[in-house]
């Protein structure tokens, strides 16, 4: 998962405090705009969140398609890195932006995977990833049942799920990679986890890995 970046804050002498995750933001778009006159300042911008994308695209799509989606990720970063403005939104979150509009293109094939999930039966120590991407979601494994709730969840409340509950975005870091309002990620959030709780019984097992 993403590293914590919530709560420590750094205090310096006659400023502010600051949270510290202000402090990587601010620092990541630094690095990124400074990679615009110097390629190869993208590097630790590439290594510091490629292993993230590519394990959030692997838990939504399965690891055939996340090498190619991660890699086309970064190559769209690289290529358009000079667009990136720091004072409208952190590194991390316009990845995710990027890879989620990637994503898109496969919005069809994920939700029959999820269809297909719900009709099989519990996957055994050889099932593959139609079988899998369910368990995947949450810690408790809620599989077939969650598998059919998350079909019904529409495209749009969907992506902010995911991107909360797989991705641990923050609030903040989903508005910002959609280019939606704060608010509208929180209505999308509530919509989404409504239908899964009315699937499974006012339970909600996507809670978890936010939590």
């Amino acid at each position: 998962m993403t590293p914590d970046l919530a709560l420590a804050t750094v205090a310096l002498p006659g400023r502010p405090v600051v949270h510290r995750a202000q402090v990587v933001a601010d620092e990541d778009g630094r690095i990124l705009e400074s990679s615009v006159r110097s390629p190869e300042r993208f590097t630790p911008i590439f290594d510091k969140y490629f292993p993230q994308v590519h394990a959030y695209v692997a838990r939504r799509l399965g690891p055939d398609l996340a090498d190619d989606l991660s890699s086309e990720t970064f190559l769209i970063a690289f290529r358009q890195r000079e667009r990136f403005d720091s004072r409208s939104g952190v590194v991390r979150a316009w990845l995710y932006g990027i890879a989620t509009n990637l994503i898109r293109r496969h919005r069809r094939d994920e939700v029959r995977a999820w269809k297909a999930t719900a009709k099989l039966p519990l996957p055994g120590p050889a099932a593959g990833h139609e079988e899998r991407v369910a368990a995947q979601v949450s810690a408790e494994s809620a599989g077939r049942d969650l598998a059919a709730a998350l079909a019904k969840v529409s495209a749009k409340d969907r992506e902010v799920l995911m991107l909360v509950a797989l991705g641990g975005l923050s609030y903040d870091e989903v508005a910002a990679a959609l280019g939606i309002a704060y608010g509208t990620v929180c209505s999308r959030l509530s919509r989404a986890r409504r239908v899964v709780r009315q699937h499974l019984g006012d339970t909600d097992p996507t809670k978890l890995e936010e939590d």
